[in-house]
């Protein structure tokens, strides 16, 4: 099949990329660098043109109250031109949850987009995923103060981007879902207790203080960020660590 990765050269992306060539596939990554903008429209005709499948994996460059405002404007000028493009089914990658965090702006815009997905007239796939492994860092930086990082103790199921990768290429050469697959990684941590697990790999001597008011996933009630029921990866967190 010719498959449209749009948002293709990215961490996600370019590993979905490879998956499905390696598989067979003519899978054609597009983005920003390769004159594809899915605000303006430019080059999006040209990308789907005789497309069987559309991946998209492009993200909001912020996590804030523009997000929806840029999921909304991507997916219509993306599902516009693939209808144009006669392409018979479209695949997002999404968030295990995203439905259950309304305060937060950028889950809102993620479940905005799925039901832009999911009312539009191309058969499609929503890939929800937990929590990648390779951002864990950067959850660590944002409530960093000296010797101190302040987590809450959120329940999450870390994935591995290149298991995230391999469940995206397989549903986009599969027939399309019409509906949701949940993947996850096949360990629960809360997010405190993960923070120390790191650092502690890291050699890093800062400490992690329990915070239930502290950062992003503050605001997340219960376990909804994890999916026992999920489509386990292989990969543990210790075993990516190393």
């Amino acid at each position: 099949m010719k498959i449209a990765v749009i948002g293709g050269t990215g961490l996600i992306g370019s590993q979905v990329v490879n998956n499905l060539n390696a598989a067979g596939h003519q899978a054609v990554p597009h983005s920003q660098s390769t004159g594809v903008d899915v605000l303006n429209g430019q080059g999006l005709d040209e990308a789907v043109a005789e497309a069987d499948v559309v991946v998209n994996l492009t993200n909001s460059p912020t996590f804030d109250e523009a997000s929806p405002a840029f999921f909304q404007t991507s997916m219509d000028n993306l599902l516009a031109a693939a209808g144009k493009g006669g392409v018979g089914h479209f695949v997002i990658l999404s968030i295990v949850g995203t439905d259950q965090v309304p305060e937060l702006d950028y889950y809102r815009a993620k479940a905005l987009q799925e039901n832009i997905l999911a009312a539009g007239p191309i058969p499609y796939s929503i890939v929800r995923a937990t929590q990648f492994m390779e951002f864990i860092d950067a959850v660590l930086s944002w409530t960093a103060d000296g010797d101190t990082v302040r987590l809450p103790a959120t329940p999450i199921q870390p994935i591995a981007s290149k298991d995230v990768a391999s469940a995206v290429a397989e549903v986009a050469a599969g027939a399309p879902l019409n509906g949701i697959r949940n993947i996850a990684g096949p360990e629960i941590f809360t997010l405190d207790e993960l923070g120390r697990i790191t650092l502690s790999h890291k050699g890093d001597n800062r400490t992690i203080v329990t915070d239930p008011t502290a950062g992003m996933f503050a605001v997340v009630k219960g376990d909804v960020l994890t999916d026992k029921d999920a489509h386990l990866a292989a990969t543990r967190y210790s075993d990516w660590l190393s």
